[in-house]
């Protein structure tokens, strides 16, 4: 029986707007009743669960663990400013209350990919120097690169870069399936050319045309994937972020769906 366990980011009721920001229980819920062990929130979503024993409470009270906590940030300069450190290091005191969960820094993609090299410098600065000082602390960290035109991390030429310049003692590399093909490339082969850096794993569907698709029915070869996963010995989470056109009106209704996409599918292949 494999490790392999599979929690669901808060993406998907970010796609409405704002409605569901400090409604993380209600998220919670939805993600207990499709068979979710774990959650991944992005830190806007945490409001008064910002607090961890109200965080621990909730978690409790809906059988799930905090799988990952992703916090995003410009992180444009070779330093941190002092607005973003003074926030990560926020996150990493909160996170000493959660040993087993993974910090996973995003970058806000920019309005271009104007001054590339220097951009990508700056970037794998700061994610390292936040990553060293998470370890101190034993936090373990993972860096997920997205694909928006205006992300330094989004060409196979470009990953070349990012995970050569991680600090690996430190950070591992989270890859987005689904950002993966938007970028031009083959998820499965880009997986298993750089596996031994992969600490956690994010899925979304895509159709060949580049749209977001509904998890199943887009061109991902999620069962490879999953496969490779297992035959390699991967004992991590697999996190479902669904960014399909149906999440903007219906984001729960959307995660039922993935529950049982998630079930049928991908749950046999486990083991």
């Amino acid at each position: 029986m494999s490790k392999i366990k599979i929690g669901c980011e808060t993406y998907t009721w970010q796609m409405p707007g704002e409605q569901y920001k400090g409604r993380l229980e209600h998220i919670m819920q939805v993600c207990q009743q499709a068979g979710f062990a774990g959650i991944e929130p992005e830190t806007s979503f945490m409001h008064h669960l910002e607090d961890p024993i109200r965080m621990k409470e909730a978690l409790q009270q809906y059988g799930l663990e905090l799988a990952v906590l992703c916090f995003v940030e410009d992180w444009r300069h070779p330093e941190e400013t002092p607005e973003e450190r003074q926030r990560a290091d926020q996150w990493i005191r909160f996170l000493a209350h959660f040993p087993h969960t993974i910090l996973l820094p995003v970058q806000m993609p920019g309005k271009d990919r104007s001054h590339l090299r220097e951009r990508q410098q700056n970037l794998l600065s700061c994610v390292n120097a936040i990553a060293r000082r998470a370890a101190d602390k034993g936090i373990v960290c993972s860096y997920h690169p997205n694909s928006p035109a205006g992300s330094v991390f989004r060409t196979e030429e470009d990953y070349e870069i990012l995970l050569n310049g991680l600090d690996s003692s430190v950070i591992g590399y989270c890859p987005d399936v689904g950002h993966i093909a938007k970028g031009g490339m083959d998820p499965v082969a880009i997986m298993r050319t750089y596996r031994s850096l992969i600490n956690l794993v994010h899925y979304k569907d895509m159709y060949a045309d580049g749209r977001w698709a509904p998890t199943g029915e887009g061109d991902i070869d999620f069962e490879t994937i999953t496969r490779d996963l297992v035959n390699s010995g991967y004992e991590g989470w697999i996190i479902m972020e669904d960014e399909c056109d149906a999440a903007i009106t219906d984001p729960d209704h959307v995660t039922f769906k993935d529950g049982q996409y998630i079930q049928g599918v991908i749950r046999p292949l486990l083991g």
